[in-house]
């Protein structure tokens, strides 16, 4: 048995070890009791002495439990988050007392970063959240997950406990072998994808040059990547139709840093507007809309996101419209097809 008192501003918790608990380290022993929290996160409590065993601090992660001892954890006050909760308008899609469902829009970093220190979506939801955050790690923060970057707009789920914290986490990692996850997105590419539908699998890691970007690697010196993909339609301009465009379904199964946008460019297919992977020319003014050459931002969007709710356990779904600037370029495209 073990008892927690006061869930989310925690006065003790308290367990008794039983018989055939006995000599096991004390860390491993406190992570099977408190699921609820990561295993870093009470190692931390047991070396600040928060952990008593029969009223005596215990600050030997390694220490072996016997049976019949009594263990009492005392957790710390939450530590205050360093970046400053900000008022920012924020497209709450879905929210309980566990987790956000956020549409973010283009342009919002998630989290504060040299040359970003404010106005991002931390800030914002430190300051939507208030004193529902019950910690994470300890500290009065939103749990993120996963991330989008700046300018890739569309659908993020966010932690506010860290119960809720550990079991997303647990979905959105490779090793999930259960996998509901499910996470699509829409892009707009240059080029026509061959095959027009097909999966991408390789090693991605930090470009050997450029270190603010990602690259296909050689095997074993980076992640696996896996990239599912869908043409949904394709668009030829000019007189001979030579300048190709296509809006491609993406559909992850890992989720690595830029994975859509490496992995698109890797099939020669770069996302329009990518200021990283992006073409490396920009093709004539007379043949591609300007709306399209000035387009400063990659054209791919968060639309589909399922995991299963990490205390009610149901399975859910949502999806993202998509954002204004994207949906002008498609009706573009689609009223020069028409002509």
């Amino acid at each position: 048995m073990h008892l927690i008192m006061n869930p989310g501003n925690l006065d003790f918790l308290s367990c008794e070890v039983l018989s055939n608990e006995a000599n096991q380290r004390l860390d491993k022993f406190l992570t099977a009791k408190f699921p609820e929290y990561s295993r870093s996160r009470l190692q931390d409590w047991i070396e600040k002495s928060c952990v008593l065993c029969n009223d005596e601090p215990i600050t030997s992660l390694s220490y072996k439990i016997k049976t019949g001892e009594q263990y009492t954890i005392s957790p710390p006050p939450l530590e205050e988050a360093l970046p400053k909760p900000q008022i920012i308008d924020l497209d709450i899609v879905f929210e309980d007392e566990d987790l956000l469902v956020i549409n973010k829009a283009p342009g919002m970093v998630v989290h504060p970063a040299p040359g970003h220190y404010d106005s991002t979506l931390v800030n914002a939801l430190l300051a939507h959240c208030g004193d529902s955050l019950s910690g994470i790690g300890g500290v009065k923060r939103p749990g993120i997950v996963h991330r989008l970057d700046k300018d890739t707009s569309g659908l993020m789920v966010v932690a506010k406990n860290d119960a809720a914290h550990i079991a997303l986490s647990a979905q959105f990692s490779v090793e999930d072998n259960q996998k509901i996850l499910s996470r699509v997105y829409w892009a707009l590419v240059w080029g026509h994808p061959h095959p027009m539908q097909g999966k991408i699998e390789t090693q991605i890691g930090r470009h050997p040059r450029n270190r603010q970007k990602m690259a296909v690697v050689r095997e074993n010196t980076g992640k696996l990547a896996i990239t599912n993909y869908i043409t949904k339609k394709m668009w030829g301009l000019g007189p001979k139709q030579e300048l190709k465009l296509s809006w491609v379904e993406f559909i992850l199964e890992t989720g690595r840093t830029h994975q859509i946008r490496v992995h698109s460019l890797h099939i020669g297919c770069p996302v329009i507007g990518d200021p990283l992977y992006g073409r490396k020319s920009s093709p004539s003014a007379k043949i591609c809309p300007p709306e399209i050459l000035a387009f400063k931002r990659q054209a791919l969007h968060a639309a589909k996101l399922k995991f299963i709710h990490p205390n009610s356990k149901k399975v859910m779904e949502f999806e993202a419209p998509l954002p204004e600037d994207i949906r002008e370029i498609l009706s573009l495209l689609n009223r020069a097809e028409e002509n």
